[in-house]
């Protein structure tokens, strides 16, 4: 047999090295023997699990059959968000690319090649027990009963939801779907699903409907996994991008360490829908379930890929993989995506893939993607078609340009990390040693001893100050903080100018191990800003007053600086400056977010006469409004007398290059730098804050 006739029935030629016997060795002149020998790889099949399964498809029309009865002419011409269309035009685009097989839409018919139909039945009354009260399911069972008008007083009565005599119906389809996707995942039917379902689930908490949604369908597909398969489902990682938080699921899991729930949504302090403060990073789960719930509480909307990507790469995946789930289910809202009018967000379709693409990598495969929110027809077919060609097999699309995430998701991250750090070993190697566990990592002996470093950083400013200028403590009464929170020029009391800094804790440009979160100290530098200032204002024989307006206190749980630096500064005005019988020229310094005291006393105090110019520095804080509570005519005066330095990276600007936005004059004259961060703003801008005020100075006494 040749070679070339063993490769043709599946031989394969070999060269092997064999080393001659010691016996031979005068007789061979190499070191080896060259041959070859033909090496037969048997027939078999091939071990895959995942390829050769299709994925899953739950759709059922009778789902459509739950909406909102109509009362008026312009509620049929402008129909309610959570529109039976929704499931309709995902399904419509499905087959329009060929992801399945149905001509008539009627959602009867065999799928095709690459999707497989899941057949759609009701929950039980059992299945829906295991999360929800009986009361709520007796509540629903009655809704096919009523008549118009009671259904349209349950409406009324309901927290954004609306019920007709097909809403039980729809319900319990839309929660059995759920179920029996991610049972056809588990049972290996299928490698993933996809369940397109109506109506929504993850706000509908235990005991009540809300937020469209009648039943909480991926808790209860969830529980179900967990009670009817405990040998394969041990653990179940649930992650809801839908842009408003999933307060009914958190809160089916909040006590259970077998449900890892990661929630990405919009807050805004709790302000946005569901409007509680149970969305905020800070809710981590009771009991058992410490540590099992994650949120990512975006400040602000208009966040697209970056932010999203950002989330993922940094929470999301790390966590998911330490957790290492045995079922993985996407709470699918397509609310954030782009073009959504209610989400007023920009993840994009490709987005949407990447994000599957990631958690394919969990759980072997085993994924369920189980519909929630999307209110724009198009952006929620154009979405979930990219998630359902991920599922089925497809690379994720090129994503379009990916810019920098905005820097209070950033700040966001980071602060869910921290939060999170204390139960996850993926997070202690950056935040391990971070002071938001300060309590919980440091002995009582060891507290009394030592200090937090914003404390021991004022402690070398007044140490400072005495030394080169003698300043002095000005007292403050039960405001909660030091006496060394304000400290003055020995002039103060005979001042006829002075200068009042008020500031944040300075920045630390430090280095950290990333191995056990500590910061090196022979790397480490304090940037102290307002050392410039108080040099500048000495000189010229300014009275100085000195506020420093510390970002937390460890022992109070509840402490806001931008509260406190608005007690202080009224405290300081009412007590001190409105005495001084010299005092004729004022002006204010504000760096950082303690630039809000400055701020909320021009609105609430009428100091006009004395206060000459109000400059800020914010980097990148938000801008604050002058609400003038005194007198109209504050607002005009705080713009005219006013400059307020801002990042280029600050929210104020906008997020689109070609659309700046120009802030509203009650928050001062908001100038752009062109630099980044408070120290490099500072540095560019010092020289003109200093010029105004020498201006208004000098303005003033020509015009006395």
């Amino acid at each position: 047999m040749t070679e070339g006739e063993a490769n043709t029935i599946g031989v394969k030629s070999e060269i092997s090295l064999k080393r001659p016997a010691e016996s031979d060795s005068n007789n061979i002149t190499s070191d080896a023997i060259i041959t070859k020998r033909p090496v037969i790889v048997p027939t078999c099949k091939a071990k895959l699990r995942y390829s050769p399964l299709k994925t899953g498809l739950c759709y059922d029309v009778r789902m459509r059959y739950h909406a909102k009865i109509f009362t008026s002419y312009f509620e049929y011409i402008d129909p309610h968000p959570e529109d039976p269309r929704r499931i309709y035009r995902i399904y419509k685009i499905l087959a329009e690319n060929g992801l399945i097989n149905d001509p008539t839409l009627s959602g009867v018919d065999e799928i095709g090649d690459w999707m497989l139909k899941i057949p759609v039945r009701e929950a039980t009354d059992l299945e829906i027990l295991e999360v929800h009260t009986k009361e709520h399911l007796e509540f629903l069972s009655r809704t096919p009963q009523m008549t118009r008008d009671q259904l349209l007083k349950e409406t009324e009565k309901g927290d954004s939801v609306y019920f007709n005599n097909d809403s039980l119906l729809s319900a319990r389809l839309s929660c059995g779907g759920a179920i029996e996707a991610c049972k056809a995942v588990v049972e290996g039917r299928v490698k993933n699903a996809l369940a397109v379902v109506r109506p929504p689930g993850h706000h509908a908490e235990p005991e009540l409907a809300g937020g469209f949604c009648l039943f909480s369908n991926v808790a209860v597909a969830a529980q179900n996994m967990l009670k009817n398969y405990p040998e394969s489902v041990r653990k179940i990682m649930i992650l809801d991008w839908d842009v408003h938080h999933g307060n009914g699921t958190q809160k089916a899991f909040y006590k259970d360490d077998r449900v890892l729930y990661i929630s990405l949504h919009r807050y805004e302090l709790g302000k946005y829908y569901p409007g509680t403060i149970h969305g905020n990073y800070d809710r981590t789960g009771e009991g058992k379930g410490e540590g099992f719930n994650c949120n990512i509480p975006w400040p602000c909307g208009g966040l697209g890929d970056a932010e999203y990507l950002w989330a993922f790469e940094q929470v999301v995946m790390p966590m998911a993989r330490e957790f290492g789930p045995d079922l993985v289910i996407i709470s699918s809202g397509f609310d954030a995506a782009d073009g959504d009018t209610i989400g007023q967000c920009h993840v994009t379709p490709s987005c949407y893939g990447h994000m599957t693409h990631m958690l394919k990598s969990l759980a072997r495969g085993n994924l369920c993607v189980i519909l929630e929110g999307g209110y724009s027809l198009d952006s929620i077919a154009k979405s979930a078609l990219v998630v359902a060609k991920v599922l089925i097999g497809e690379p994720p699309d090129e994503l379009p340009k990916v810019k920098q995430p905005k820097p209070e998701a950033v700040e966001i991250v980071d602060t869910v990390i921290k939060a999170q750090s204390k139960y996850w070993n993926c997070f202690k190697s950056t935040h391990g040693n971070d002071g938001c566990n300060f309590k919980h990592k440091v002995s009582d002996t060891i507290v009394n001893k030592n200090f937090p470093l914003q404390s021991a950083i004022r402690q070398q400013q007044i140490k400072i100050l005495a030394n080169e200028y003698r300043f002095v403590t000005l007292p403050l009464f039960n405001l909660g903080l030091k006496d060394d929170a304000v400290i003055c020029s020995p002039n103060i009391y005979e001042a006829s100018s002075i200068i009042v800094c008020v500031h944040d804790t300075p920045e630390i440009w430090a280095q950290r191990s990333r191995v056990t979160g500590m910061i090196d100290p022979s790397t480490s530098i304090i940037i102290d800003t307002t050392v410039d200032v108080i040099k500048w204002a000495s000189g010229r024989k300014y009275g100085v007053i000195d506020v420093n307006i510390p970002q937390s206190l460890h022992e109070q749980d509840n402490y806001s600086a931008v509260s406190i630096a608005q007690e202080v500064l009224v405290f300081v005005w009412d007590n001190y400056l409105k005495f001084f019988p010299l005092l004729n020229k004022l002006a204010f310094v504000g760096i950082g977010d303690a630039h809000s005291g400055v701020v909320h006393l021009l609105g609430h105090r009428d100091t006009r006469s004395v206060v000459k110019a109000a400059i800020s520095f914010i980097d990148q804080k938000p801008l604050r409004p002058l609400i003038p509570l005194v007198d109209e005519s504050l607002a005009d005066w705080y713009y005219k007398n006013s400059l307020v330095f801002a990042s280029m990276e600050n929210a104020c600007w906008g997020s689109d290059d070609n659309d700046q936005k120009k802030p509203r004059k009650k928050f001062g004259r908001v100038l752009k730098c062109d630099t980044d961060g408070l120290n490099n703003n500072f540095e560019e801008r010092f020289d003109e804050a200093t010029d105004f005020i020498l201006d208004a100075f000098e303005e003033w006494s020509d015009s006395e």
